[in-house]
Parts: structure tokens; C-alpha cells; sequence
């Protein structure tokens, strides 16, 4: 596979449904519920995944696909996209500018490409397996990313999000949240999973953590992260992230990834 074609190919697809995103956002927004009154969904978070299927499978067509809306497709090829249009619904539908297009290829469990385009700040987050990962400004050259380098968690500074049923379950992020906010330098929830991951990739955040995301959340920022030099494994159980389709993550540099882990657990245990 000419994998540095297939990721310009990607690039344009995911900058083109950012365009799209563009064209709307500030405007109200026709949205509807999913599972519960905050997992929103607007018409363009349907419109931009299905220009980004219909040109995945223009370019791909034997490959499969997987997005957030519903879109998917079967085959024995095993080749899949991940594709989350609107990363950071909540955030477009109130006009706060913090969203991200997120595309991913996977072969098998083994990720190859990842895109994750921020179209407010024209930024483009990119890494092909094995090559290192890199940002692209909107009018300067790429550059190569790397994590930063904490190695305290009283130094650090992360972020979280909150699952889309936190009003009727225990597993709400709260007491985790606590826990951080008394032991880390600060804690922010800027609203998309994908860039908060890109951010700690970019060194800009130095860990993160979340429960109850999606694959496609995930699927092209983990790559991103890793090549950058990051670590990201299951709450659970510590272990590299697999392409599971419920995800309870955290993310970091090298330097606290055992401190956030041991936080969580703590807190994990305290809550039982």
C-alpha cells in the first residue's frame, strides 16, 4: 500500500468536510437526540460523514467503513475506516469553536493512517504508522510533533470529557475529575476527544482521560499520539488501546502515564 498517497487522499477529504462544517457553523442548528438529551446530533454531522463515505468509497472501494452516524459497509477486506464527521457535536450545535473531522484506517487492529482536522484554527493533525506524527498550520509548513516532557502530575496539565449518560450513571467522570483537580497542575474540558488527544501529541496537554468513548473517537488520534511519542492504554486494565467499540481511556506522556493510572484505580476503588 502507498500509504503517503492514501494520506493525502485523507487530508483533502477530512479539510473538505471541514469546509463543509464551516459553512454552517453559528447558525442554528436542527439537532436531535441519540441515546440521551446531550448525545446530539445535527444535520451537518450527517451531511459531512456522508461526503466523506461517498469519497472514501469513490477512492476505496473495496475497503469497509465505520462511522459515528450509522454509515458502515461489509466486505472481507481487511482494510476499514473509522470515521467520526463532527467530532465535538454539543460544542458546533451552541457555536463554541471546538470540533475536529477524525478519519482513520486500520488494517485489521493494527491503525495505518490518521487525520484529525480542526477547521476553526485551520490546523491539521496528521501520522502514518511507523513515520512519525506531525501538525500542519494553515498557512505554514508541517511540522513533526512530539509529547511533552512531564514527568510529574502536580506539574501537568490535563483533560477529560464526560459520558453522553452521566445524568443516571455512577460511571459519570465526576469523582475522577476530583481526584485530578487535587492532584494535577489543572483540568480543562475543551468538548472533542479527538483534539484533546492531538494536544497531548502536540504537547500542548500532557494527559487526558475519558470513559465510555467510540472508536471513532479515538481511531486516528491514538495513532497520532503514539507516533508523537505518547502512551495510551484501557482504565481497566492498563493495556494498549484496541479498536474495541467502548473505550475507557487514558492518554498522556511517557512521564505520568502511571500516575494518572494509579489515580484512576485509586478512585476506582474508592467508588465501588
Amino acid at each position: 500500500m502507498n500509504w503517503e498517497e492514501i494520506l493525502q487522499i485523507t487530508e483533502k477529504i477530512a479539510r473538505d468536510a471541514g469546509k463543509l462544517l464551516m459553512e454552517h457553523f453559528g447558525f442554528q442548528q436542527e439537532t436531535e437526540g441519540k441515546t440521551s438529551s446531550v448525545d446530539l446530533v445535527t444535520q451537518y454531522d450527517k451531511l459531512a460523514e456522508e461526503f466523506i463515505a461517498g469519497e472514501l468509497k469513490k477512492h476505496f472501494p473495496d475497503h469497509r467503513l465505520m462511522g459515528e452516524e450509522g454509515t458502515a459497509s461489509e466486505g472481507d477486506s481487511p482494510f476499514i475506516w473509522y470515521v467520526d464527521p463532527l467530532d465535538g457535536t454539543v460544542n458546533y450545535a451552541h457555536g463554541f469553536p471546538v470540533f475536529a473531522v477524525s478519519i482513520a484506517l486500520f488494517e485489521g487492529d493494527q491503525p495505518r493512517v490518521g487525520v484529525v482536522y480542526d477547521p476553526n484554527r485551520r490546523e491539521l493533525f496528521y501520522a502514518i504508522d511507523g513515520y512519525g506524527a506531525y501538525m500542519q498550520h494553515r498557512s505554514g509548513y508541517p511540522m513533526q510533533i512530539w509529547v511533552s516532557g512531564a514527568a510529574e502530575l502536580g506539574r501537568s496539565l490535563l483533560a477529560t470529557g464526560f459520558p453522553y449518560d452521566r445524568h443516571t450513571s455512577k460511571l459519570n467522570n465526576a469523582a475522577q475529575a476530583e481526584a485530578f483537580l487535587k492532584t494535577a497542575q489543572g483540568v480543562r474540558r475543551p468538548g472533542s476527544a479527538a483534539l484533546d488527544v492531538c494536544y497531548v501529541a502536540c504537547g500542548r496537554l500532557d494527559g487526558y482521560w475519558e470513559y465510555k468513548l467510540k472508536i471513532w473517537d479515538m481511531a486516528a488520534a491514538a495513532l497520532i499520539l503514539k507516533e508523537a511519542g505518547g502512551r495510551i492504554s484501557h482504565i481497566e486494565n492498563g493495556q494498549p488501546m484496541m479498536p474495541e467499540l467502548i473505550l475507557n481511556l487514558v492518554a498522556s506522556t511517557p512521564g505520568i502515564h502511571q500516575q494518572m493510572f494509579d489515580v484512576l484505580k485509586r478512585v476506582e476503588g474508592e467508588t465501588r
